[in-house]
C-alpha cells in the first residue's frame, strides 16, 4: 500500500524534475562559468529540499514510491556533495550527461503520472 504522502511528493517531484532536466539540457553552458557561491547556494537548496524528502518520506517499500526515498537521499547527498566542494569540476555535456537528463525527465514522467493520474 503506498500512503498518500507518497503521492503527494510525488506530485510535486515529478513535474520538477522534469523541468529542471529539460531546462538543465537546454541550458547546460551556463555551468561552464560558474562561480564556487553559486555551486554553494545550488547545495543548500538541493540539501534542504533531499532532507525533507528524506523527513517526510523516508519509506523502505518495495512499490514505485522507493523511488522518492531514493531520490531524497541521493539528492540530499548532491547537495552535501556541492557545499563541501563547491570549486570542483562541473559535469561537461557529454552522452552520459544526456542519457542522466534523460534518466530524470523519465522519473519525472513516471512520477507525475503515478501522483496525477494513477492517484488509488
Amino acid at each position: 500500500m503506498v500512503s498518500d504522502i507518497s503521492f503527494d511528493i510525488a506530485g510535486i517531484l515529478g513535474p520538477g524534475l522534469m523541468i529542471l532536466s529539460s531546462s538543465e539540457y537546454l541550458n547546460f553552458k551556463i555551468w561552464k562559468q560558474v562561480e564556487a557561491t553559486t555551486v554553494y547556494l545550488n547545495g543548500l537548496v538541493l540539501l534542504i529540499g533531499g532532507l525533507v524528502i528524506i523527513k517526510y518520506h523516508n519509506l523502505w517499500q518495495l512499490n514505485w514510491a522507493l523511488i522518492i526515498t531514493i531520490l531524497g537521499w541521493l539528492i540530499t547527498l548532491l547537495g552535501a556533495y556541492r557545499m563541501y566542494f563547491p570549486k570542483a569540476q562541473q559535469a561537461q555535456k557529454n552522452r552520459i550527461s544526456d542519457l542522466f537528463l534523460l534518466l530524470l525527465f523519465l522519473m519525472g514522467c513516471f512520477l507525475t503520472y503515478q501522483s496525477y493520474f494513477n492517484y488509488h
